[in-house]
């Protein structure tokens, strides 16, 4: 019987991350998974009991967990994905090192730089952080661009998921260098402006375009008489509303946002009953239509919110609708996205293992105490028991894919 962090054996090579982009870039988020979180756990105690002492000549914590979260934690996943599917929706050659290697060291340099200027109280550091998520960020854009210009000179596509998700890494961009302009002397709001492009610009149309390409696709593989439903409109319609939502955040129309809301969260709820499996599917599969349910959950949480903002000025869930989309969406969908990819491209079964499930079980507990934590009295105390919920969800998954990252793959083949 296999332990929950068992992986296959094999002698461990640091040489082999360089085999393929998910290998490095995937080792790269994984790290970062409790990186992050142990910073921002640390973060709140202090903050809630002053038990650390942590220096505090750096910027506001709850500016930089967001930022650390959105533009270093998930990002590196997201480009090892898309650099390892971008040939293949496409059917052109696979990308050599020397178009992925780089993107993992900047991104890597660049989280190890943050978190330790944070703890070390070091301002300069959280400078060269940032300038090497910059770097590594810019360079794999212009590689994933590169195979979009491929695609048309062979005279094909255009493949236009890759495209939504290359315009969804170019608002990031724009993210990653509003922060650098706030780093380097720009008012307030240009990090503000940076954390909400990274929530509606960044993370979410890259989540759904995946989603809306893949999970269909998924799907009709192991599930009988599955029929595939991923209309290009849709892609669209998301993208409209989710501009519209950004849009009125920024302008602080907050009491007009429940229109848009209500049908991002209707729009999502139907999209889900469309594609849900109608018969007998394995747990890998239920996992991403799962996880895929916090999006109308968290939209209606959104509606709700403007709704009552409009009736009486009262701001009432707080960051819980983010965190529903952060842990609940974001969060559960890393695991099962990951664990698939992890699985499939290491020559293991397409079978969740039981570090996913744990992973998945716990970060649905997790995602409920952190929303409640907005209205709960004590808010950063309960913050504080999440985040070490997130950690100790993850530990098993991190370590056990960490080992999976560094071994060669279990079938012999290469990558």
């Amino acid at each position: 019987m296999h332990s929950i962090v068992s992986p296959s054996s094999g002698r461990l090579s640091l040489a082999l991350l360089a085999a393929a982009p998910h290998r490095l870039l995937f080792f790269v988020g994984a790290s970062n998974v409790l990186l992050a979180m142990g910073w921002w756990l640390l973060w709140l105690l202090d903050a809630r009991w002053s038990a650390i002492g942590l220096p505090t000549n750096t910027p506001f914590g709850g500016w930089m967990h967001a930022f650390v979260m959105q533009y270093q934690l998930l990002p590196p996943f997201m480009f090892g994905f898309l650099m390892t599917t971008f040939p293949r929706w496409m059917g052109l050659p696979e990308l050599a090192r020397w178009h992925y290697v780089p993107v993992g060291l900047g991104l890597l340099g660049g989280q190890l730089a943050v978190v330790a200027g944070l703890l070390l109280g070091q301002p300069a550091m959280l400078h060269v952080g940032v300038l090497m998520t910059l770097a590594g960020w810019s360079y794999g854009l212009v590689q994933l661009l590169r195979v979009l210009l491929a695609e048309r000179r062979a005279g094909r596509g255009p493949t236009w998921h890759a495209w939504s998700c290359f315009a969804a890494l170019a608002l990031g961009l724009a993210g990653v260098l509003l922060m650098v302009a706030f780093l380097h002397g720009a008012p307030g709001w240009t990090v503000l402006v940076s954390i909400k492009l990274g929530t509606f610009g960044l993370l979410l149309p890259v989540y759904a375009t995946v989603a809306h390409r893949m999970f269909p696709f998924f799907a009709g593989n192991v599930v009988p008489g599955y029929r595939a439903w991923r209309p290009l409109w849709l892609l669209a319609a998301l993208w409209g509303l989710l501009l519209a939502h950004l849009a009125l955040e920024l302008v602080h129309a907050n009491a007009w946002l429940w229109p848009v809301d209500a049908a991002l969260a209707l729009g999502s709820a139907w999209t889900l009953w469309r594609w849900w499996p109608r018969g007998r599917a394995p747990g890998l599969l239920w996992v991403l239509f799962i996880g895929f349910a916090w999006l109308p959950l968290a939209f209606a949480l959104y509606a709700l919110q403007s709704a009552i903002y409009a009736a009486s000025g009262e701001f009432l869930l707080g960051r819980g609708p983010a965190h529903a989309l952060f842990i609940g969406f974001f969060g559960s969908l890393l695991v099962a996205m990951v664990t698939r990819v992890t699985q499939g491209h290491s020559g293991r079964p397409l079978a969740m293992p039981a570090a996913g499930w744990f992973a998945f079980a716990l970060l649905q507990l997790v995602a409920l105490v952190r929303i409640v934590a907005e209205i709960a009295p004590d808010t950063y105390a309960w913050q504080a028991v999440a985040a070490a919920g997130w950690l100790l969800a993850f530990l098993p998954w991190v370590l056990r894919s960490l080992a999976i990252y560094l071994r060669p793959r279990a079938d012999g083949r290469t990558g």
